[in-house]
């Protein structure tokens, strides 16, 4: 989920360290992976119906578009307490500040509270009109675990704030895009956050294509609403291990017209 704000500096998004041997690279935007509980209906759902969101997605299986669109929501409240939610189609949640609420996601994370249950019971339903589809990453075809990544964008309620999850958050904060691309070379965001094996990591060994290509693109954007509103054709994108000419090797990847990025980008 790219959670994106409009500030003096330009557009800036949140990012947050993720341990251990993420997918996601070890600077990233908030996700996670789908749960069983994604499927649920006993929610309400306003916005596309899982069918549109299916076609914008370019997918096949409206009940899977459905467990995509719920699971992003759930990872976004897990892991920074922004809710898109609300009791109606026009209405969304003003707050989500206090210890109830962080009891919610911390209940969530630990697989003790049902995302959907959280929902139903206090009234609200998925705003998912508020979402944009992004693209659709996968992993290189060589590696031993692949992983099949949908991203999506949304801006910042008014009126609620991003924080950490108590006792799993490391790091994490909002990041001026235009600030993080031009000092890309440099090792300043690895050593602010300070952590052992983030120090003396520059972006691109922080991060994984994809982010960084994000990254690029909301740097020159004019302003969360036009970021948002950009049409981007269902794509899949997946790097591929190519031959350089002094005999080394590096992972490309070929993006079209629509891409979070230039025509092709390799490391």
């Amino acid at each position: 989920m790219v959670l994106v704000r409009d500030a003096p500096r330009g557009t800036e998004t949140y990012l947050a360290y993720r341990r251990g041997e993420s997918p996601l690279g070890k600077v990233a935007f908030p996700g996670g992976s789908l749960e069983e509980g994604d499927a649920g209906t006993s929610a309400a759902w306003y916005g596309p119906s899982p069918a549109a969101w299916a076609k914008s997605m370019g997918m096949d299986d409206p009940g899977q578009a459905r467990r995509h669109v719920a699971a992003a929501i759930r990872e976004l409240f897990e892991e920074t307490g922004i809710l898109l939610a609300g009791p109606d189609e026009s209405t969304l949640l003003e707050a989500n500040r206090g210890p109830e609420w962080m009891a919610a996601r911390t209940g969530i994370a630990s697989g003790d509270l049902s995302f959907m249950d959280l929902l139903s019971r206090r009234g609200l339903g998925l705003r998912t009109d508020l979402l944009r589809p992004l693209a659709n990453w996968q992993t290189a075809d060589f590696a031993l675990r692949r992983f099949d990544t949908r991203y999506f964008a949304v801006v910042q309620p008014l009126g609620q704030e991003a924080s950490l999850l108590d006792g799993k958050g490391s790091w994490g904060g909002w990041r001026s895009a235009a600030a993080e691309i031009a000092a890309r070379g440099t090792t300043s965001l690895g050593d602010e956050i300070g952590l052992p094996d983030t120090t003396g990591l520059t972006l691109g060994e922080l991060t994984v294509p994809q982010v960084e290509l994000v990254l690029e693109k909301l740097a020159v954007a004019r302003g969360c609403i036009a970021y948002l509103a950009s049409r981007r054709p269902a794509q899949v994108f997946r790097p591929e291990l190519v031959r350089t000419g002094d005999g080394g090797y590096r992972l490309a990847v070929q993006l079209g017209g629509g891409g979070e990025g230039p025509a092709q980008r390799g490391r």
